[in-house]
């Protein structure tokens, strides 16, 4: 494959893009930077709609931290005087959620429903992009090397790519955590990190690491193995070669709901310790974690009962599901696109030639 390319640039025409599924890395990357935006552009607002009706119900009191996720990743947003200025300037009373979107829109302009919306394009959209292009290389790669245990190699693929996607962002991620909580700007992110590494080392950047891998790395695993299998039976269903966007939309509407309900009791310890966090940081208290997630988890059916492991559970479900369809469906049709684009090219002065 590798020789064919050189051959092909060294003749003088343009190069071929390499063939690992039809598409180059960087058009992997575009098209999961796409659809990473999309996701964040339809669910944002969704989510803003219900802190706001949460608030409404429950007020947050002073000092607080709540947690808000718009399908790519979770932002701590911290209470001041019972309020908080980036979700909501005025008080109003909602009777459901088409009457807080019309209100919202109405009182605080369009723009506060995408509340939250820059930090994910800044942090999440390119973490997206590293994970899903991961996932395609290393999927392509393992399925050629495992031979007969081919169709295992989505799983292996998906949670590789999750452990590094992961581990270079989690720095970010406590840095985040950190200027959302103490209301700092981003001119004060490199003071931010020299005071980390010189109060508790390099290691202290990546604090918090372990909840987020123990509840990403079975989701990703289980979401690529499940969405695989469940994208080749509606192929097989519909009779069709190639994935349609129905196809890939239910594949991963179906595969993130089963993920996120076997991996919510990591998900509920996760939130747990990123609100303890942002609320410590925001009294300038110390940010120590003392205990392990298992006995976070043991501490969690000790007060709440086993149940308390799901508790979120329709609300993340309901999340989810939209989210994931809305990435993977995005992501296959821009995959799509430029696969046909460098066929076409490919084939066109083949064509000219024959003739």
């Amino acid at each position: 494959m590798l020789g064919r390319f050189s051959e092909y640039s060294m003749s003088g025409h343009s190069p071929a893009p390499p063939a690992l599924n039809g598409i180059t890395p960087l058009q992997q990357m575009v098209a999961s930077c796409s659809g990473a935006i999309l996701t964040s552009v339809l669910v944002t607002p969704l989510d803003v709609v219900k802190i706001r009706l949460q608030s409404q119900k429950n007020p947050f009191p002073k000092g607080k931290c709540f947690v808000y996720c718009n399908g790519l990743m979770d932002h701590i947003c911290v209470c001041e005087n019972g309020n908080s200025k980036a979700w909501y300037k005025a008080p109003s009373h909602f009777n459901g959620t088409l009457d807080a979107f019309v209100k919202i829109v109405r009182h605080d302009g369009i723009k506060a429903l995408w509340s939250g919306l820059p930090p994910t394009l800044v942090m999440a959209v390119p973490a997206t992009v590293i994970y899903f292009t991961c996932y395609d290389q290393l999927c392509a790669v393992l399925r050629v090397r495992m031979g007969d245990c081919a169709q295992e190699a989505p799983l292996l693929a998906g949670a590789i790519a999750r452990v590094g996607s992961a581990t270079v962002i989690s720095p970010l991620e406590l840095i985040r955590t950190k200027l959302q909580s103490q209301k700092q700007s981003y001119r004060e992110l490199t003071d931010c990190i020299r005071s980390a590494v010189r109060t508790d080392g390099w290691l202290s950047l990546w604090r918090g690491l372990g909840p987020t891998l123990y509840r990403d790395v079975p989701f990703s695993a289980m979401y690529w193995y499940n969405y695989e299998k469940g994208k080749s039976w509606l192929c097989e269903l519909y009779n069709t070669r190639e994935p349609t966007f129905t196809v890939t939309f239910l594949s991963g509407a179906v595969s993130g709901s089963i993920a996120s309900i076997v991996t919510l009791p990591f998900d509920v310890v996760k939130t747990r310790r990123q609100l303890e966090l942002g609320e410590l940081q925001a009294k300038n208290l110390s940010c120590r974690v003392s205990s392990s997630t298992f006995s976070m988890m043991s501490r969690i059916v000790t007060q709440d009962g086993f149940g308390g492991l799901f508790a979120g559970f329709l609300p993340r479900l309901i999340k989810v599901a939209p989210a994931c369809a809305i990435m993977i469906s995005t992501y296959e049709f821009g995959k799509a696109f430029f696969r046909k684009r460098n066929q076409e090219r490919t084939l066109g002065p083949l064509q000219t030639s024959n003739t």
